[in-house]
């Protein structure tokens, strides 16, 4: 059994159930799970690795996104869609994303997943919702796996197009019974439900505006006859709302609740626009919310009312959306516009604190993701943790509070990264692919795509 000694960290922030942040702390790993967590002195002092991080380095869990869509990054900054709302951006970049290929799918997980690491995030859930020219989940998830990312992947999907009233081209939606059928078969073929699992399938409508409630209320049933979890869109812009009182005569919290995606397994990203009643519900039902501050400021589609929802016990994660929205995929960052934009909303500055901001990035994410073996670091937790250089120009000054200096200065890229208890980032650099080779490869498909 291999055993891996962290040690010597400035501070380790725990997450734990009272939050500790110890002083020159460190943890002790046996294969995928921490076993001691406390004081350097009071740890083991041999193991078959030793990390000395030598008091100038953070220690803290894994980052977790909660909504993504790795696509994207291969059309960021397209003209067409850089000053547009949702639906013209949405409306812009359709057609491009039509010419996706099972490369294109593959090239841009791996670039995500990459971009993820080096910010921190060691679980991701990604929300891939088209499926043109031949792509499948699959090639994102083998895609995935070669680069050591824990990864909750969503099988979104749209079957109601322009001519039936949805605002996605015909060309992209498809057959209802194929997507139930390929649903099933992506269930049985790859969702762990195991303790400390590195894959696990979602099942994830894509919006809305762009399935049917027949669709909504058939993968809610597969879903919970198979244990897995729900994720869709939900009230990210008055124009959605719009559209579900035009088409459902509800809105949207009322919506779900009629198609039966409300409940502990069921998590939702925006929801910008959901009323106090709406986030009321939301809390009784232990249903999830995905607060995505920079994709929504980007698309105008305004600021969530994150306070409210977590006074009421909404669970709340964060997720660094579309890489074409946010064009960014650092979960560093997002954790710090949540602050930021939790403040400017209220216009008080006590509404969300660096600490709490953090706590969205990895105690809340893990709950959206319904886990409680990640987000934390506490013995029987996952090996999943990241360490931040203080020993930089961007913390310089920070002395007296390094702990929230991490949300309110600027994280650049972690230095070590541990996932499953295996490096996935050393000093700064990712282990487990030939980034430069990556690299070349994206921005040439890129280029093609976006031609």
């Amino acid at each position: 059994m291999a055993t891996l000694l962290v040690k010597n960290a400035h501070t380790v922030v725990t997450m734990d159930e009272q939050r500790r942040e110890i002083r020159r702390g460190g943890l002790y790993v046996r294969d995928s799970a921490i076993e001691q967590v406390g004081p350097t002195d009071t740890l083991p002092t041999t193991a078959d690795q030793v990390i000395d991080l030598n008091d100038r380095q953070i220690l803290l869990p894994g980052l977790v996104n909660t909504h993504h869509h790795f696509f994207q990054n291969l059309t960021r900054a397209v003209p067409a869609g850089q000053n547009s709302d949702l639906f013209g951006w949405l409306q812009a970049l359709y057609p491009v994303w039509s010419k996706l290929t099972p490369e294109g799918i593959r090239l841009s997980a791996q670039l995500a997943a990459v971009e993820l690491l080096l910010s921190g995030c060691t679980t991701a859930s990604d929300h891939l919702y088209l499926f043109p020219n031949g792509c499948t989940l699959d090639d994102e998830i083998e895609a995935v796996q070669a680069t050591g990312l824990r990864f909750h992947a969503s099988r979104g999907s749209m079957s109601v197009g322009e001519r039936q009233g949805g605002h996605p081209p015909d060309s992209l939606v498809e057959a209802e019974s194929s997507i139930l059928k390929d649903s099933q078969r992506l269930i049985e073929q790859y969702h762990d439900a195991s303790r400390y699992a590195m894959l696990r399938i979602v099942l994830a409508p894509c919006s809305p505006f762009s399935v049917s409630t027949d669709l909504m209320r058939a993968s809610a049933e597969m879903a919970r006859s198979y244990g897995v979890r729900l994720h869709t869109h939900l009230a990210e812009t008055a124009g959605d709302v719009a559209y579900s009182l035009e088409k459902f005569g509800q809105r949207p919290g009322d919506y779900a609740a009629a198609v039966g995606w409300l409940g502990e397994d069921v998590w939702h990203t925006h929801c910008v626009k959901l009323s106090d009643d709406e986030i009321a519900t939301f809390g009784q039902t232990g249903t999830g919310v995905v607060h995505c501050p920079s994709s929504n400021m980007r698309l105008a589609s305004g600021i969530a009312p994150i306070r409210s929802m977590l006074d009421h016990g909404v669970p709340v994660g964060l997720g660094v959306d579309g890489a074409a929205s946010s064009d960014a995929g650092h979960l560093f960052q997002e954790a710090r516009m949540a602050l930021l934009a939790a403040r400017v909303r209220s216009e008080n500055a006590t509404d969300m604190t660096a600490r709490q901001a953090l706590e969205l990035a990895t105690l809340g994410g893990a709950r959206v993701l319904g886990r409680d073996d990640i987000g934390a670091l506490a013995p029987g937790m996952a090996a999943d943790f990241v360490t931040v250089d203080l020993d930089c120009p961007a913390f310089a000054g920070t002395a007296a509070d390094p702990v929230a200096a991490l949300l309110l200065c600027q994280v650049g890229a972690v230095t070590h990264s541990i996932v499953n208890g295996q490096w996935v980032v050393r000093d700064g650099q990712v282990t487990t692919l030939n980034v430069s080779n990556l690299l070349k490869s994206h921005q040439k498909y890129a280029q093609w795509l976006t031609a």
